[in-house]
């Protein structure tokens, strides 16, 4: 895997005015494009353990390294804290649905004064979400049922931050237990709405390649309670993202949710071929992404579930 960091655009609307390619931060989503899309389907929410098989101290550094490294919106970052997590988190009903023996966890945190923060964060966290995934790594999005004030403690949070969402991180059990089954639905939580409900915009009989790979990559993002809040307006060169549902919002931001869906259509577009630079937009509007350019298309496809 190339090693080469590539410059992207994003440009933000807001308390900020408008900042166009000066924020170009700096960030692999091309490099990890092709690691990164082929797991998308794959991805499963775990919360049971292996307490038995803890991870690897080269493979944790390097993922470490990564969280580091990977900062895709300047007021975002990830940090991994390698010790145990079980104080960090909390159950649905005492300690039903609790994550249990992970060795360790990923913070994702956020600067509460940007505007934009939920989204980046979703953003952000699926790249480590997705990059766990590829290394056999099983993760689950956390955004409720944590306790926010322990995760900053041990992920030395410092003024203006929060800790908005945590997941954990390690080698999980090799069969579901029943309590996962129970908080999955036994694989309710894993369906998803067809795109016909979630888009505007042009006929799908009118979609390209790209928008068609791209909106099957998003429609298979993780949300809170599978509430799958995104909607996709489809136009000829571009997928603007935004808040579909009414619903309250149950303790975690459906901005964050569109965030994750935001990287999965874009590394929908890269599998085709193609770069795409985002505009990020006030409510209810998220973010739009328009194309480009032209990179290598990677061998890379994704197998799509229901």
């Amino acid at each position: 895997m190339s090693r080469d960091y590539i410059s992207a655009s994003v440009v933000i609307f807001g308390q900020y005015g408008c900042e166009t390619g000066s924020v170009a931060v700096q960030f692999a989503i091309e490099a990890y494009a092709q690691r990164w899309y082929p797991v998308i389907s794959k991805r499963r929410s775990r919360r049971q353990f292996d307490h038995t098989q803890p991870i690897d101290p080269d493979l944790l550094e390097r993922f470490r390294k990564f969280c580091e490294e990977f900062r895709p919106f300047p007021d975002v970052r990830a940090v991994l804290v390698s010790e145990s997590s079980d104080a960090v988190f909390k159950g649905a009903i005492g300690s039903f649905g609790k994550v249990r023996d992970a060795p360790a966890f990923v913070a994702f945190i956020g600067n509460t004064r940007s505007p934009k923060v939920q989204e980046a964060v979703g953003y952000t966290g699926e790249g480590v979400v997705l990059e766990a995934t590829a290394s056999q790594l099983g993760t689950c999005w956390v955004g409720g049922f944590f306790r926010p004030e322990v995760a900053a403690r041990l992920a030395e949070t410092q003024e203006n931050e929060s800790v908005l969402a945590v997941t954990p991180i390690g080698y999980v059990c090799k069969n579901e237990s029943l309590e996962e089954k129970l908080m999955t639905g036994f694989g309710r939580t894993h369906k998803r709405h067809p795109l016909s409900h979630l888009t505007t915009g042009l006929s799908e009989r009118d979609w390209l390649e790209w928008v068609r790979v791209s909106l099957e990559a998003a429609r298979l993002a993780p949300s809170a309670i599978n509430r799958q809040p995104w909607g996709f307006h489809v136009e000829q060169d571009s997928v603007t993202v935004f808040v579909r549902t009414i619903e309250p919002e149950f303790q975690v931001s459906k901005r964050l949710d569109c965030g994750i869906a935001m990287l999965h259509i874009e590394l929908g577009a890269l599998s085709c071929g193609l770069r795409g630079e985002w505009d990020l937009l006030e409510q209810p509007k998220v973010a739009r992404m328009t194309i480009t350019g032209t990179v290598k298309k990677p061998q890379a496809s994704l197998v799509a579930s229901s």
